[in-house]
């Protein structure tokens, strides 16, 4: 079958790709044209490239029948971000594709009420991400059970992988965090250090896209978690790192308002994104319905991302255990 991606070269896109080609689909790649994947692999020679301006296509309200004069069996979409885009596909692909799959977030869910949640849960998103995904899910999936449109939607946690700066220890993408930790250096947290999150390799979201077109009939009309087996606390997940480096963790406890007087605006900004969603959730019904088995742990994943960043001389920290 025909598959059309739509931003295939970014991370996830790095390691479905080389699957989708291997299984033996004919795969199209629509993206801007300024990136390359994150790592090199034989099966690209085999993808076609096609370069255009997504956003341009959709102020003509014209991309939705540019993919589907593609002529796709499959659309993976990767770069929705609100529901006016996710309509302009579903308007031009109804009747025209057997599987329309699109990234989520599990940043849908909002706040935590009992962890780790389902995808049965109740919505309560908060922050424009949380809530443009959020209304491109109920979007899609009414589509899917009220029309028949064949809609599946796959949520990922945070993402990591080689080429990628892991979410840190302190809930942010400062790099400085694990050279601390590398070094034994002390580490301020937020509170007492008992904020979640919820990484999954690349790899793994990857593997939750290719079972959900392997297992079509389970995968329509259904939204899935990508993630690890498990959430990590702030503060072991600060321990594991340090421990990485043969040090003990120098942790500091502050409460947030002297937390925040030690980091620059921005990284604030993002811990307090990443501590009030403390994202926990269930890979149970993936399990279930389309066979998926994360390859990685929160820590083998991230432990491979921070490899590959002292190996290319972005991390200033000893070698790793």
């Amino acid at each position: 079958m025909r598959i059309v991606v739509v931003g295939g070269t970014g991370h996830v896109g790095t390691f479905l790709m080389p699957r989708l080609v291997e299984a033996g689909y004919e795969i199209v790649n629509v993206s801007r044209g300024e990136r390359q994947p994150y790592q090199a692999h034989a099966a690209w020679r085999s993808v076609e490239q096609i370069a255009m301006d997504r956003t341009a296509l959709e102020e003509q309200d014209n991309f939705g029948a540019v993919i589907a004069a593609l002529e796709p069996d499959i659309v993976i979409d990767m770069i929705c971000f609100t529901q006016d885009s996710a309509r302009q596909l579903v308007e031009a692909l109804k009747g025209r594709v057997q599987h329309f799959l699109l990234t989520g977030s599990v940043w849908v869910h909002g706040h935590s009420v009992q962890v780790p949640y389902s995808e049965e849960e109740a919505r309560e998103p908060f922050g424009e991400y949380g809530i443009q995904k959020a209304k491109i899910e109920r979007y899609l999936l009414d589509q899917a059970r009220r029309y028949g449109f064949p809609a599946t939607v796959v949520h990922p946690g945070h993402i990591v992988g080689p080429g990628w700066r892991p979410i840190n220890p302190a809930g942010n993408v400062d790099l400085a965090v694990f050279e601390k930790l590398g070094s034994g250096e002390e580490l301020a947290l937020p509170n007492f250090g008992l904020g979640q999150l919820h990484h999954v390799h690349a790899d793994d979201v990857a593997q939750v896209f290719f079972r959900s077109i392997l297992n079509w009939s389970n995968a329509v009309g259904e939204a899935f978690h990508a993630v690890s087996p498990a959430a990590l606390t702030l503060r072991g997940y600060a321990e594991a790192v340090a421990g990485w480096f043969g040090q003990e963790a120098n942790l500091r406890y502050l409460p947030w308002g002297e937390w925040i007087k030690t980091v620059s605006a921005q990284d604030a900004i993002l811990t307090e994104d990443h501590i009030r969603h403390s994202p926990s959730a269930s890979i149970a019904k993936a399990q279930r319905l389309i066979g998926c088995q994360p390859r990685y742990t929160s820590l083998e994943a991230i432990y491979e991302s921070v490899s590959w960043l002292i190996d290319h001389g972005n991390l200033c920290c000893p070698e790793l255990r």
